[in-house]
């Protein structure tokens, strides 16, 4: 079972719902990954401090153009859907552009194009007590966080419940990490900013034809139209996780919430209950 963590916005405690979740889990006897899929900023592993065991250099295929070759015939530009390369006299290619299809290098006519690899960023795994880890970690200035989010979803187990921890919002990272997911746990918070951003989240899932709930986090802090929207949209709301000043001490410690406070335990083990649930689609 896959169950991607996600929310419309940042800050909303999805990594620690996504930690504390996949932590109670372990502590239960199921085998259970954590995938930290929010690449340009994981910090997954401040909480579950793992033991790194190997780490792997990620890379796409770009075109590389012999200018003495090229005609300049412009088919390789016809064909990309993103502008990576241009034609003036001779192909321009713009690496940062590229999303690494291929699709250049088979249209030439004359195999002036060859590809070679560009590391992007590197995937780290490792063990956490219990828990298997994942994780990205997108090169400083690299402007496509997707390629290196497929390839941690790759590492994802087949034989247990792996928790894809997302970046935040609604863009084209997110998708890629929620896109085959069996449920999406939705993250939000009781402002309106929260619902504003859960709304545009909720929107973004159903294109996607997932299941999903939500989570409301500091639960007491705001007001009641969270409650409201869920309600109407017909939305399952699975846990409301009150404001504790003692969650927010720990996870400012790097201390997850289940290991200093008993109930949260418990509260995670009946939000995977719901899940559980709704994945199956019971009443």
């Amino acid at each position: 079972m896959r169950i991607a963590i996600a929310s419309g916005k940042g800050g909303t405690g999805k990594t620690t719902v996504a930690v504390n979740l996949a932590c109670v889990l372990a502590d239960n006897g199921q085998k259970v990954q954590y995938l930290d899929c929010d690449v340009e900023e994981p910090n997954g592993h401040i909480f579950l401090k793992p033991q790194i065991a190997v780490t792997e250099s990620v890379g796409i295929l770009i075109p590389v153009v012999d200018e003495k070759t090229c005609t300049g015939c412009r088919k390789c530009a016809e064909v990309c859907q993103y502008h990576a390369i241009a034609v003036l006299k001779k192909a321009l290619v713009f690496p940062e552009l590229c999303h690494g299809c291929g699709g250049c290098a088979r249209v030439c006519p004359v195999r002036a194009i060859r590809e070679q690899n560009r590391p992007i960023g590197v995937v780290e795994t490792g063990r956490s007590a219990g828990v298997l880890f994942v994780q990205g970690r997108l090169n400083v200035g690299e402007p496509m966080a997707p390629p290196l989010i497929r390839f941690v979803k790759k590492k994802a187990i087949t034989d247990g419940i792996a928790i894809l921890d997302a970046p935040p919002g609604t863009s084209c990272p997110v998708v890629t990490t929620v896109r085959d997911a069996d449920y999406v746990l939705l993250v939000t918070e009781p402002t309106p900013f929260g619902l504003n951003d859960l709304r545009l989240a909720v929107e973004m899932i159903r294109q996607l034809g997932l299941r999903h709930g939500v989570v409301i986090n500091r639960a007491d802090s705001g007001d009641g139209r969270v409650r409201d929207y869920c309600a109407e949209a017909q939305i399952p709301l699975l846990l409301e996780l009150p404001d504790d000043r003692r969650v927010a001490e720990a996870y400012s410690r790097g201390h997850m919430a289940v290991r200093v406070l008993p109930d949260w335990a418990d509260r995670m083990q009946q939000l995977w209950k719901q899940v559980d649930v709704k994945q199956r689609g019971r009443p």
